[in-house]
């Protein structure tokens, strides 16, 4: 049993390592052995880990009297620094990719670049904007503790909504974060998808995550599809904006019920 939580421990150290800014990788050295598809199961837990933070900004800004919009953008601003905007590049670079390339080949390689075009910006600024109305009207309606849940509990199910189009795609490349994920066994994703059910259930009232869970495992099949077709495959790219879908449908569906 030693062993198998030490394994457990060793993939959610290198899963807050990929996933967040947060100085994991000096807690201790991880050996060679761990692989990075081990972690999916972990994901949601990072998730967890990097909305705290963010939550705390929520909850303290609108304690201080501050409009829910804007403490709905603070807590979305210190979410950015703790992931180091990971996902949110990732939506704008796969929204420039598929926009932009006319070939598997160019899209790939659109994909690739650091540089931000338009397709990228608009979705940037559509994301931000619908993920922050969507908490500023829960703060509205339900308060600012209940919206706090929300955010964290849509962290966590929506970085385990990654895990399924690593189930249903191959790698759109042979390099990159996507080829070291390849097609990921069904256990740690299935893990993933029930660990963040269950802690959602934990947070939320059955209602709130149950339209939560519903959005984590709907929201990421037509983006999935569309990657088939566009370049064949996932990118560490697709699975940031899998992220982002699933945690704006998710905000969003919560916004309705709670707000």
């Amino acid at each position: 049993m030693t062993g198998w939580l030490k394994a457990r421990a060793d993939e959610l150290q290198l899963a807050l390592t990929l996933l967040t800014r947060l100085p994991a990788h000096r807690l201790r050295s991880l050996p060679e052995a761990v692989a990075i598809d081990a972690t999916v199961w972990s994901w949601p837990l990072a998730g967890l880990v990097a909305s705290l933070p963010a939550a705390l900004v929520l909850w303290l800004a609108s304690a201080l009297g501050l409009p829910p919009l804007a403490a709905a953008l603070l807590a979305l601003g210190t979410g950015l620094l703790v992931t180091g905007a990971l996902h949110e590049d990732g939506l704008a670079d796969t929204a420039d990719g598929f926009g932009g390339g006319r070939t598997k080949e160019r899209k790939l390689e659109i994909m690739r670049d650091s540089r931000v075009g338009s397709y990228g910006v608009l979705a940037s600024i559509l994301s931000l904007g619908l993920r922050a109305v969507s908490l500023g009207a829960i703060v509205l309606e339900a308060g600012a503790g209940t919206a706090a849940l929300c955010l964290i509990a849509a962290a966590m199910t929506s970085r385990a909504a990654m895990g399924l189009p690593l189930l249903l795609l191959g790698p759109a490349r042979p390099d990159g974060l996507a080829a070291s994920l390849g097609n990921v066994k069904l256990e740690p994703a299935v893990a993933g998808f029930l660990i963040a059910a269950l802690l959602a259930l934990l947070l939320l009232t059955p209602p709130a995550a149950s339209a939560l869970v519903l959005m984590m495992v709907l929201a990421p099949l037509p983006l999935a599809a569309l990657a088939h077709k566009q370049i064949g495959g996932h990118t560490g790219d697709v699975l940031g904006a899998t992220q982002q879908v699933a945690e704006i449908t998710g905000l969003l569906a919560l916004s309705a019920i709670l707000a």
